[in-house]
């Protein structure tokens, strides 16, 4: 319902307070079951010290009915009535002023709504709409998987609210048989449940010694989860895989138009055959044993280990197979390494996760006591499970920590370091992560115009007293 603010002043003479029957009425008449009688919720509402002035934020259908319910008041002395929004809806829609963004052609879900969960979750918002917000490094501390209210999430546009009951997903192009599936249809196949990290392409951008373009994540747009779905190489089968077919393209129900262009768009992922007939490559419809939420893809989703998230593509409605090599907007011109070397452009597709530790315990910039301290965090890899961690106390020699869970070739890896350390007013620990592919996490990762691929060394600064 529309949001309201509502201004009541009277005289100082005039008071209801002072008389207790006139009070006693006022209050029967703020009483949560007399305000549902005229349809209202108030949100709050607090009286001025001294200045005989309240003030009420309420939910109302429209200002007339508001008028209606504030009628006492009003006989007691002004009303003034604003229409108001929350500031999530404010951020959200990009201005006090500004009214909320054009839905695409699909439902989706309030902006407002999605993202004050998000904050009511812990999450670090760095995008109100399209949402976009990641785990706080203290949340990725505990559990083999994340919690579904505080998986990171990465949007481009609205996200698409559909109707499970009338979902189709749609498989074309150049196949031998064209075929559709509902929801039920594939919860009905054979099915497979995978521990999967997904980590954003952007995740650690705001670490570039050097100004780059997109989103400015931190460290936490990294997130593991248990998914559970028919592998695409089952569905692939079904429709029959014509010789000539060079790319899968997956497109999601999400869209819309990008700044600068008047043109509508989906968004829009491909795979080469070859890493789309991979067993163990997702159509999912639950996360954590769950239903997919909305914010991460209901009610499929297409699940990629090992590659950055982009390519697991949200909100899934049409598969075509295709002869060429996809270049779309989110495949050629986005999600791609590009730098300049010896005078000449290069620009590389990205694909798998680089190798990657971080340190969740202790948090940066906090105080620890002398003596034995734990070192904790997670690491992971695209390119092989982890074979070892390393860490670094103020500069000293690498000590191998403790992998304290058993390797898994699609997820994080827990591990640990008990050391000593002694007092310090700054003290820095830094964790590397090599993998069974010999992958070591650099030192620098290389600058490139988009800010993809941050896997520089984390550095976390405390106190020890």
């Amino acid at each position: 319902m529309p949001l309201f603010i509502v201004r009541h002043q009277h005289a100082a003479d005039g008071c209801p307070a002072q008389d207790p029957l006139m009070g006693a009425s006022l209050l029967n008449h703020l009483s949560r079951p007399n305000v549902r009688k005229f349809g209202l919720q108030i949100q709050g509402e607090a009286v001025v010290q001294g200045e005989h002035t309240m003030y009420m934020i309420v939910e109302a259908a429209d200002e007339d009915r508001l008028r209606e319910f504030m009628q006492p008041f009003q006989m007691a002395g002004s009303l003034d009535i604003y229409p108001a929004s929350t500031c999530v809806r404010a951020v959200a829609s990009g201005g006090c002023a500004a009214p909320m963004p054009a839905s695409a052609d699909v439902p989706t879900l309030d902006p407002e709504e999605a993202c004050q969960q998000a904050i009511d979750a812990g999450m670090v918002m760095h995008r109100a709409h399209p949402l976009n917000c990641e785990t706080s490094i203290p949340a990725l501390l505990g559990g083999v998987v994340m919690p579904n209210a505080r998986f990171y999430m990465r949007n481009n546009f609205h996200m698409p609210d559909l109707d499970a009951a009338t979902f189709r997903l749609a498989i074309g192009g150049l196949v031998e048989r064209s075929q559709s599936f509902t929801i039920r249809d594939l919860q009905n196949m054979r099915s497979k449940t995978q521990v999967v990290t997904l980590e954003c392409a952007g995740n650690g951008r705001a670490l570039f010694d050097r100004p780059t373009e997109g989103e400015k994540w931190g460290l936490g747009a990294v997130s593991t989860a248990e998914w559970t779905g028919v592998p695409l190489v089952e569905i692939l089968d079904r429709a029959g895989v014509r010789q000539d077919v060079k790319d899968v393209l997956f497109r999601g129900a999400d869209g819309g138009a990008l700044e600068g262009r008047s043109e509508s768009m989906r968004f829009e992922r491909s795979l080469r055959i070859d890493d789309a007939r991979d067993s163990d490559v997702l159509l999912a419809y639950a996360m954590n044993g769950e239903p997919l939420p909305v914010e991460h893809g209901y009610p499929l989703r297409l699940i990629v280990p090992r590659w950055y998230a982009v390519a697991s593509v949200k909100w899934l409605t049409e598969i075509e197979l295709i002869d060429r090599t996809f270049t779309g907007h989110y495949q050629g011109d986005k999600y791609r390494y590009e730098w300049e070397r010896d005078g000449r452009f290069v620009s590389e597709p990205v694909t798998l996760q680089r190798v990657r530790a971080l340190v969740t315990e202790p948090s940066p910039h906090t105080e620890v006591g002398a003596g034995e301290l734990a070192i904790r965090g997670v690491a992971w890899s695209g390119a092989a499970p982890i074979a070892r961690i390393d860490v670094s106390v103020n500069g000293g020699d690498w000590q191998e920590a403790r992998l304290v869970s058993e390797r898994n070739r699609y997820s994080w890896q827990w591990w640990e370091l008990i050391t000593r350390v002694e007092k310090s007013e700054h003290l820095v620990l830094r964790a590397r992560a090599t993998d069974l592919a010999g992958r070591i996490q650099p030192e620098r990762a290389e600058w490139n115009r988009l800010g993809y691929g941050n896997n520089a060394i984390q550095e976390v600064p405390i106190r020890v007293s």
